[in-house]
């Protein structure tokens, strides 16, 4: 399944006006300090074009980002070298995550595990993320919930307009499994450019997720809805996991 690609360039275009990167960052590096681990080495997975990178890397001697996009990682390197941020950044499937180094933070945020279909995958991945973590580092992600996934995106079709970027998004919703088939037109000059992409998100629920957690040897910290000071209810939409690895 090919996505990210040309939708690189404009990504921030469309997810920066409904996301607020500054406040999550601010909520991770707050739990940080309440949790007095060193801010030395700090790695962001499927970290796209940085947006979480560069608020939270600011804290941190050392910055690493790891997508699967080498787009999406182009477009890190000129945010991050913008805001004097010097990041080594990789290409690399998190699931089979190997850098051969510790962090005290590890991140994986806008529902980018929700892509890892496969629960043996996520097993891998979480693995991979608790083995990359010092003692007592926090690993933070978040989810599309599955009230979200199921109901929200579900079978509906959503479009967006602003003259210069139209798209038509598409879902279809089988079995925990939500295809988003989005076509995009992006104006060039007196014309509009078309390209499509087809993105894979499954539905997984809280205690799918607390499960496997629990067997990898994560503890949880806490549980907010969508980055807020708020737990969790039937009808959240993103839910935000704070662990730490305590040995």
């Amino acid at each position: 399944m090919e996505c990210y690609e040309k939708f690189a360039h404009i990504y921030d275009e469309l997810i920066n006006c409904d996301i607020d990167y500054s406040c999550w960052a601010h909520k991770i590096i707050q739990l940080c300090s309440e949790e007095n681990i060193n801010k030395d080495a700090y790695l962001d997975l499927a970290c796209g074009t940085g947006n979480i990178t560069k608020y939270i890397g600011k804290s941190f001697r050392q910055v690493w980002g790891v997508d699967l996009s080498s787009e999406m990682l182009s477009e890190a390197e000129n945010k991050l070298k913008d805001t004097g941020i010097r990041a080594k950044l990789i290409q690399q499937d998190i699931c089979s995550l190997n850098l051969n180094k510790k962090f005290d933070l590890i991140t994986c945020c806008l529902d980018s595990t929700n892509y890892i279909t496969d629960e043996n995958n996520l097993k891998r991945y979480f693995q991979g993320v608790y083995n990359h973590l010092n003692s007592n580092g926090i690993f933070v992600f978040d989810i599309n919930s599955y009230y979200k996934i199921s109901k929200i995106l579900g079978n509906n079709i959503y479009h967006f307009d602003n003259d210069d970027v139209v798209y038509i998004w598409d879902n279809e919703f089988n079995k925990e499994i939500v295809d988003m088939f989005i076509t995009f037109f992006i104006k060039s000059g007196e014309l509009y450019e078309r390209f499509d992409e087809q993105h894979r998100e499954r539905a997984y629920k809280d205690d799918q997720i607390e499960a496997i957690l629990d067997k990898t040897g994560f503890t949880i910290i806490k549980k907010l809805d969508n980055y807020t000071h708020n737990k969790i209810t039937d009808t959240t939409e993103r839910i935000a996991y704070f662990l730490k690895k305590e040995q």
